[in-house]
């Protein structure tokens, strides 16, 4: 395998080390990101940026459909809301006050 980058770092005596800064712009992190460790059976580490733990396959599929969709489709993918449905929501909701930005008390559980 043909090396890309090689950096060197070294481990204090805690274990710790700095991921060097062409290695965090290479994997797209930085501080607070996450990285993963893989070690194959020659004992090879390879380093990857961490993916989300809140990450959901379905929905980054879904996500990822649409962005290509939009892509193929400039103009088309995105269409406002039928008249009737618009109507309905507005119906539902009545004369209620909602305040999209305003913080939610309690527990949520998304």
């Amino acid at each position: 395998m043909a090396a890309l980058l090689k950096e060197e770092s070294r481990i204090t005596a805690k274990g710790q080390t700095t991921v060097p800064k062409s290695v965090r712009q290479a994997l797209g992190v930085d501080y607070g990101g996450r990285i993963a460790f893989f070690i194959d059976d020659q004992h090879r580490v390879y380093v990857e940026r961490a993916k989300d733990e809140a990450s959901d396959p379905v929905i980054d599929r879904f996500l990822v459909f649409l962005a290509e969709d939009m892509e193929k489709h400039p103009g088309t993918s995105v269409a406002a809301l039928p008249t009737n449905l618009r109507d309905r929501m507005a119906a539902l909701v009545g004369d209620m006050d909602i305040d999209l930005d305003a913080s939610i008390d309690g527990d949520v559980a998304l």
